[in-house]
């Protein structure tokens, strides 16, 4: 960020009220958060490429997951079922 970008920004707090500052206070740790948890995440997937146990990070869709509705099924769970077929 240029110098005079930094400085107009730092002189426009001056006009801000309380509330204001603890609106922007909270706003930027989020931004901050965020950054760092995306910071993290790339390094953790060098380390991984690095180390030689994977090739390629593949990137999600940034799609949300479908969310389903569970189903009722009368009868004991399938769970049970299995464990008593194996017995």
């Amino acid at each position: 960020m240029p110098q005079a970008t930094l400085n107009h920004i730092l002189e426009q707090l001056q006009s801000l009220e309380l509330s204001e500052l603890q609106q922007l206070n909270q706003a930027v740790q989020d931004y901050l958060t965020h950054q760092e948890q995306i910071a993290k995440t790339a390094a953790f997937h060098q380390s991984l490429i690095t180390s030689g146990l994977v090739r390629k990070i593949k990137k999600t869709s940034g799609k949300q997951s479908i969310r389903r509705q569970l189903l009722e099924i009368p009868g004991e769970p399938l769970s049970q079922t299995i464990v008593e077929e194996r017995r």
